[in-house]
């Protein structure tokens, strides 16, 4: 045996040891917990990592159903000296939640509003509730809970406590330390005890009353020294002069000395009248400098904003994200309350007043100021790339100086970042004094460059008398920075602190005392590019649609990702907006997650098993049963494309896997049945009479379903018997005359043909679902498109986009479609005639997937830029650029829809991808009443069709759609563009749904 097949052989020997320690341990833990305990490899990989830089691989996930679950599985982890790590949300930017032992979850079942007690102001929650849990049950109280970092509708209480979390409203109510009254915990040694203030003896720790006693210089000379000094830990609560508070004292710790079983905080009343003032400055540190003037003033919020983060969001959310904002290339944003609004205008005016600004605006509570506030909540993500679209990195995420401090900081902060030739978007709570930053640091390759950084940075923070952290803690990040910011007395006094309730070091180690490295453990160098699929030719080629005519390779391009799925995939930093219910604010993502409330289902734990693919290390690689596992229940319905602030799209990665994994290989059957099913429709059409009658027994769907890999409770679609193009052909739009063009008279050819000659065209696209199962909607469109004095092109050949076979990763099949299809719609495209899509999953395709599997063909660019909706003709009003849409004739007027009431389905590809807007107009403006639904209808093109996916579809559909038809009044109807929504209602309502083109074709 060679030396390296020794090496491999002890490798395997060793984690084959290990496998069967690890499974030992969970055998244990369930033995004594109510709860899941998890150990499998996939689930390892999705706990690997939080918000942060860090990768740490845990044995196992446990998801403790109640207090006792916890106390039973600490006391038999003690026992066993394996160290604990306590995980709420997993949106940690500095690496707090990622440990080597054991993770708990207490997201999963601990996550209850227990009490609100509106006398007392104060509520008793369980760790794992959401902070947006807590704000909607205080809230018909006419209180809240005071600091609300910009991830309350998915950070949980246990994690803001673990942190001492902040928010832009800490400048009014403080920190989560200063709302915290008691902390029921357990501790290092197996202690339970209430943490609370006034009790200077320190009973339930003992030697804590000595410590204090001992070190009282030492402490109040170096921590508490301003508002946001979060790094270390913050012992000067323990102060009689502080009222030796314990509890306060135990926030911010990272869970390195106890894990918190229950909190008791308090509430504040709601603010009357807030009232957002914008102040625009030359830059920002122009603004900062004015923050101290301002707090006189008393505001509730002071946040800050770079000109060229407002910019990301233009560019990613459409020109309609931003409102008109005052001159400037840096803003503050201050929030003022009142008694009546008249009274937070005065205080509006006063600020404006007494500021130094170029320029100012007042937003009273409404959709401006709605808008402002969600351009700071989509910071975290927007932030994670630079405005060259370069990745950006946590790690000197959220430094903190006093406030009159704050602008020198930030010019001295920049002139750092200009030496490294590195970049970021500041932006911050200006009004403590506490900047967010993420920089393009380079860590494809190493650590190194970080590592100087953090030190060059920690040097800067320390000369201002600021803090490493400023509500995040220090977790792997910043903990062996520590030394920069205190003596090594008071380094002493937070090992010994640290020692008094976790002696063996088994509580999250590795963060704040005795810490790991900053650079150690990082997870984007541990990864290596993964290059693209060469094409394949043979029988396999032929049968799967042929190898792709470019030469080179196949499969999705990744421009925006430097053409590397690596780079793709490490999109996803862990923001977790993912893990939210984004349906009240008009969100798609993550309809999967929000149907099982399982971390494998959502789009960032998605994400995470792809990283650990790529790395090769925990998964073995993109063909693994974890990964496909993994992306089973991704509905592939792009929501995150739209609604992730980092991009991610795991639609298309699931596709990219997909075509990857069966590259040459035979696929499930369910692949050729529905990723085929426009060539099927299409082989139907002349017999569709005689298909639809042999399908229509209910035994012989079943058969079908069940031979094609799909559900049997599901329905057979039906085939139209005279297909759109057949119809057209026949000259159904010109009174059963062949070879008329619509509007033409017979016998009056050369005469009407002036007239039709000074009409704007458009070219009506019949994809493959319109034209053979829904012919009625292009027909109606056909009516439409006419009254509205356009001249209807519709080409002689079909056109199919290939949306079936990119569901399924048939990438190879699906470029052999669009190539086809570029070569009857080209030409329109390049001429500059509009190009008018029905479906939106396959209007979808030409503009978003069309581009990315074509990067570099200019009939691709064209094709997608001459795309555009029935909706977005009437409105004029397009998403992105676009080729001059054609005005409609003058004559035209669009119909009134007074007395419509409708509950309306956006599709999730045009939520996603075109937006929903221009429709929204349509409908509106028209005079319809209309309940437009947030989500996805479940059904999801073949997803929902498939085997094994039928109860998850169903209860997505739960989430919005089914409530809604249920609620619907009599008369009312249900509005959707997308085949896949409306058969989904008819499958599970029995509801028949309407496309919005045929409903105005009624009206006319």
């Amino acid at each position: 045996m060679t030396r390296e097949e020794s090496r491999l052989a002890a490798e395997n020997e060793a984690a084959e040891a290990a496998a069967v320690a690890r499974e030992a341990v969970a055998d244990a833990l369930r033995t004594v917990v109510a709860g899941a305990v998890d150990a499998s490899t996939r689930r390892r990989a999705e706990y690997s990592t939080d918000a942060s830089n860090y990768r740490v691989v845990p044995e196992m996930v446990v998801f403790p159903e109640s207090s006792d679950d916890v106390v039973a599985a600490r006391t038999l982890l003690r026992e066993l000296e394996i160290p604990v790590t306590a995980r709420g949300a997993g949106t940690s930017v500095a690496g707090n939640a990622v440990g080597t032992g054991v993770v708990l979850d207490f997201s999963r079942h601990l996550n209850q509003v227990l009490d609100v007690d509106p006398e007392a102001r104060t509520a008793r929650v369980q760790p794992g509730a959401k902070m947006s849990a807590l704000q909607a049950a205080a809230k018909p109280q006419g209180l809240r809970f005071g600091p609300d970092p910009s991830t309350q509708n998915r950070a949980t209480l246990g994690g803001m406590i673990g942190n001492n979390a902040c928010g832009p409203h800490a400048v009014a109510y403080g920190r989560t330390a200063d709302n915290v009254v008691e902390l029921d915990v357990l501790d290092g040694r197996g202690r339970r005890f209430t943490a609370r203030a006034g009790d200077p003896s320190f009973s339930d720790v003992p030697g804590l009353k000595e410590l204090v006693r001992e070190n009282l210089a030492l402490i109040r000379t170096e921590f508490g020294r301003f508002g946001r000094q979060v790094s270390g830990y913050s012992l000067e609560h323990l102060l009689p002069e502080n009222g030796s508070n314990l509890a306060r004292a135990l926030v911010g710790t990272e869970g390195t000395l106890v894990t918190i079983l229950e909190a008791t905080v308090s509430l504040v009343p709601v603010p009357d009248t807030p009232t957002l003032v914008v102040l625009g400055y030359e830059d920002m540190p122009s603004a900062a400098d004015d923050v101290p003037a301002l707090l006189r003033y008393k505001p509730l919020a002071i946040e800050g904003l770079d000109a060229r983060l407002v910019d990301v969001v233009r560019r990613a959310k459409g020109a309609q994200a931003v409102p008109d904002l005052p001159e400037g290339a840096g803003w503050l944003m201050i929030e003022v309350g009142g008694i009546t609004q008249d009274h937070a205008l005065g205080k509006a005016a006063a600020i404006v007043r007494g500021s130094s600004a170029l320029d100012s605006a007042v937003f009273p509570a409404g959709p401006d100021a709605m808008r402002m506030w969600q351009i700071r909540a989509d910071g975290a993500g927007l932030a994670g790339r630079t405005p060259a679209g370069e990745q950006a990195w946590p790690g000197w995420e959220d430094s903190a100086v006093p406030p009159e401090k704050l602008g020198a900081y930030l010019r001295d902060l920049q002139d750092l970042m200009d030496r490294y030739k590195v970049d970021g978007l500041p932006y911050g709570h200006f009004g403590d004094g506490c900047i967010h930053l993420r920089i393009d640091l380079p860590m494809e390759a190493s650590g190194s460059i970080l590592r100087t950084f953090m030190h060059d940075a920690a040097d800067l923070v320390a000369k201002y008398g600021g803090s490493l952290s400023g509500e995040h803690g220090d977790g792997r990040a910043r903990s062996e920075l520590l030394p920069k910011m205190y003596s090594p007395e008071a380094i002493r006094l937070l090992e010994k602190f640290k020692a008094l309730f976790d002696p063996d070091d088994l509580m999250n180690p590795g963060v704040v005392v005795r810490p790991r490295g900053v650079d150690q453990d990082l997870r984007r160098p541990a990864a290596t590019p993964v290059s693209s699929v060469k094409p394949i030719t043979g029988l396999i080629a032929t049968l799967t649609g042929g190898p792709s005519s470019r030469t080179g390779y196949t499969g999705f391009g990744f421009a925006h990702d430097h053409h590397d799925l690596t780079t793709a995939v490490h999109r996803c930093v862990g923001v977790g907006k993912c893990r939210a219910d984004n349906g009240p604010s008009g969100g798609f993502m993550c309809p999967s997650y929000q149907a099982t409330r399982d971390e494998k289902d959502v789009t960032r734990g998605r994400a995470r098993v792809l990283q650990e693919a790529v790395n090769g290390t925990l998964v073995g690689g993109l063909t693994a049963p974890e990964v496909h596992e993994s992306l089973d229940l991704c509905l592939s319905c792009k929501a995150c494309s739209s609604d992730c602030p980092a991009g991610v799209d795991m639609a298309q990665y699931k596709s990219e896997v997909l075509h990857r994994t069966y590259q040459g290989r035979l696929r499930p059957i369910d692949h050729y049945v529905l990723g085929w099913l426009p060539r099927w429709a299409r082989l139907a059409g002349p017999f569709a009479r005689w298909v639809n009658a042999a399908l229509k027994p209910r035994w012989m769907q079943k058969l079908v379903l069940w031979g094609g890999g799909m559900d049997t409770r599901r329905k057979m679609v039906s085939f139209a018997e005279v297909p759109f193009r057949e119809w057209w052909r026949r000259g159904g739009a010109t009174g059963g005359v062949p070879g008329l063009r619509v509007g033409e008279v017979p016998g009056r050819e050369a005469e009407t043909a002036a007239r039709l000659a000074t009409k704007p065209k458009v070219v009506l696209w019949a994809d493959s679902f319109s034209d053979s199962m829904a012919p009625s909607v292009p027909q109606a469109a056909v009516e439409v498109l006419s009254a509205m004095g356009y001249d209807v092109i519709v080409p002689g050949d079909g056109a199919c986009c290939g949306l079936t076979w990119i569901s399924t990763g048939q990438l190879d099949g699906a470029r052999r479609r669009l190539e086809g299809l570029m070569k009857v719609l080209g030409p329109y495209a390049v001429n500059g005639i509009p190009i008018v899509g029905l479906e939106p999953s396959c209007t979808a395709v030409l503009r978003s997937d069309l581009v990315d599997l074509f990067p570099d063909d200019a009939r691709a660019l064209a094709v997608s830029r001459a795309v555009v909706t029935v909706a977005e003709l009437l409105t004029g009003k397009r998403s992105k650029t676009t080729i001059p849409l054609p005005a409609p004739s003058p004559d035209w007027s669009m119909p009134s829809l007074e007395g419509v009431s409708a509950v309306v389905q956006p599709h999730c590809h045009q939520y996603s991808v075109m937006g929903f807007a221009a429709d929204r107009e349509v409908l509106t403006s028209a005079g319809a009443q209309i309940r437009e639904l947030a989500g996805c209808c479940g059904l999801a093109g073949n997803f929902g069709m498939q085997k094994g996916h039928y109860d998850v579809s169903v209860a997505v559909a739960e989430n919005a759609l089914l409530p809604a038809l249920r609620e619907a009044a009599p008369g009312d109807i249900y509005l959707a563009d997308g085949f896949s929504c409306r058969t989904q209602a008819d499958h599970l309502a029995g509801v028949q749904g309407k496309a919005l083109v045929e409903l105005i074709a009624e009206r006319l």
